[in-house]
C-alpha cells in the first residue's frame, strides 16, 4: 500500500499547483533515489495526516472557486433583474452569501495550511 502511494507523485516540486490547487504531497518531504526520481515514503502516522491536510486544503480552495462562480452568477442575476425588487433582493442575497462563503473558505484554507506547516 505504501509503495502504491509513492508512484502518484510525478513531480518533485510540492509548490507546483494546478489551477491554484496544491498537490496532495505538498507537506511531505521528497526522497530522491539513485536515478534522481522523486519518491514519497510514508514513515509514520503524521504523514497520513499531512496528506489529509493537503486534500482538505484542495477542497477548501475548490470551494473558493465555486464561491467566485456564485458571485459572478449573482451579478448576472442582479443585472438581469431589471429593477424588480424581488429579483434584485434575491440577487443581492446570492452575492452576499457567496462572499461570506468565499471569506470562510479562504480563512479555513489558511488555517489548514498553517496547522499542516507546523507538523
Amino acid at each position: 500500500m505504501i509503495n502504491f502511494v509513492t508512484y502518484f507523485a510525478a513531480a518533485c516540486d510540492p509548490n507546483k499547483t494546478f489551477f491554484g490547487l496544491p498537490a496532495w504531497y505538498k507537506y511531505l518531504s521528497p526522497d530522491a533515489d539513485a536515478l534522481g526520481n522523486c519518491a514519497f515514503k510514508l514513515q509514520n502516522i503524521n504523514d497520513i495526516w499531512l496528506i489529509a491536510a493537503a486534500l482538505i486544503e484542495m477542497l477548501l480552495r475548490l470551494g473558493a472557486l465555486v464561491a467566485v462562480g456564485f458571485i459572478i452568477f449573482g451579478g448576472v442575476k442582479y443585472i438581469s433583474s431589471q429593477g424588480e425588487p424581488d429579483r434584485t433582493k434575491n440577487a443581492l442575497g446570492t452575492i452576499i452569501n457567496a462572499l461570506v462563503g468565499l471569506v470562510i473558505s479562504l480563512i479555513a484554507a489558511q488555517v489548514v495550511s498553517f496547522i499542516a506547516g507546523k507538523f
